[in-house]
């Protein structure tokens, strides 16, 4: 499983990690300066961009393939298979190159092109499919778990419902937001997709803080996550859309179950207030961050204005905007999501792309 820090070792007077799995972790904790003077708390973000492989997905990725070794269910030469919208098939991609393993992602069609090029140029077989709902059988996530029947020395890592990724984050990135805080944690919020990040980092600071750090989840557009906690476990049927890629969901995941009854609150983000975000984070903090990450914030913001002054409040910044940079900063792709006009007149020079 993954450790709570980097593997390293000292060579010829160098200290360094073992690879590409040994960088994954120890990410740096940010303080949102302007954003925490404006509503004069203390807002942080644990830059999980800067993980080797781009994103917060490379430690959910490095989890799971360490405990299907640890368990003798991946062997030497064998093919490690997900459905994924992006970001934890690139985290898989780079692990398999690694550790010798033939990698092979089904994703939704509807995901950037900067994704699936970039899961090809890392080596990995990649089956875009049209993105379906999870009940329907030829949804991503059931086509690579069929992949992986047909074909020997082959798993299927499962992301949404195997709890390593979970157990992943419980070692890694809740102690290091700990350490980093060194125990002022008020609450930590961010979104959620497969339910990892947010139950394992949940986890550790709920049982660091003994019960006084909250755990909030902040939720897209289209996403039932937000009204199934609000309503005490009503489960809706999904409707609608996000400009997000890879959070929300129609159902509680396995991952998201064990630790859904000790979430504190939930509220959904809208696209608008997200898209925004992406310019003012890059105008402000200088920082160039994906819609993910920016929903991230502004829900951090919110949060923030609840708890009060003073407060510490903890989010994820998932990862950059190089993934997305063909939609978020093209005119014409925010003209026809009707976002064009979220984005102030000051903020508008950063939209470069036609």
């Amino acid at each position: 499983m993954l450790s709570a820090a980097r593997t390293s070792f000292v060579r010829r007077g160098f200290t360094t990690v073992h690879g590409f799995t040994g960088a994954v972790g120890n990410t740096p904790l940010i303080y949102l300066k302007h954003l925490s003077e404006k509503t004069g708390a203390h807002i942080f973000g644990k830059a999980e961009f800067q993980n080797p492989g781009g994103s917060v997905k490379d430690r959910a990725a490095l989890g799971v393939v360490r405990d299907a070794e640890d368990r003798a269910l991946l062997k030497p030469g064998g093919t490690v298979v997900e459905g994924t919208a992006g970001n934890t098939g690139i985290g898989l991609a780079h692990v398999c190159r690694a550790r010798g393993y033939k990698c092979v992602i089904f994703m939704p069609d509807t995901q950037s092109q900067e994704k699936i090029d970039l899961l090809r140029m890392l080596g990995a077989e990649v089956h875009p499919v049209p993105a379906v709902a999870y009940e329907n059988p030829a949804n991503y996530n059931h086509q690579a778990r069929d992949y992986a029947k047909d074909h020997p020395n082959t798993i299927w890592t499962n992301q949404f419902d195997n709890i390593a990724n979970t157990h992943a984050h419980y070692l890694s990135t809740g102690p290091e937001i700990w350490e980093q805080t060194k125990g002022r944690v008020d609450a930590f919020i961010c979104s959620t997709g497969t339910g990892g990040t947010l139950a394992g980092v949940g986890k550790a600071l709920k049982q660091k803080s003994q019960g006084k750090t909250q755990v909030w989840l902040a939720d897209p557009p289209g996403s039932v996550l937000a009204s199934y906690i609000n309503s005490g476990g009503t489960l809706k049927d999904r409707t609608g859309s996000s400009i997000t890629e890879g959070i929300g969901q129609g159902r509680i995941t396995d991952n998201l179950a064990q630790f859904v009854q000790e979430i504190d609150g939930a509220f959904t983000v809208a696209d608008e207030k997200s898209i925004r975000m992406v310019y003012e984070l890059l105008e402000t903090e200088g920082l160039y961050l994906g819609a993910s990450s920016a929903l991230n914030v502004v829900a951090s913001v919110e949060l923030a204005l609840r708890l009060g002054k003073g407060s510490h409040v903890v989010t994820v910044l998932c990862d950059g905007a190089y993934r997305y940079q063909s939609r978020l900063f093209s005119k014409k792709w925010l003209q026809s999501k009707g976002l064009e006009d979220a984005i102030p007149k000051h903020l508008k020079k950063y939209t470069v792309l036609e």
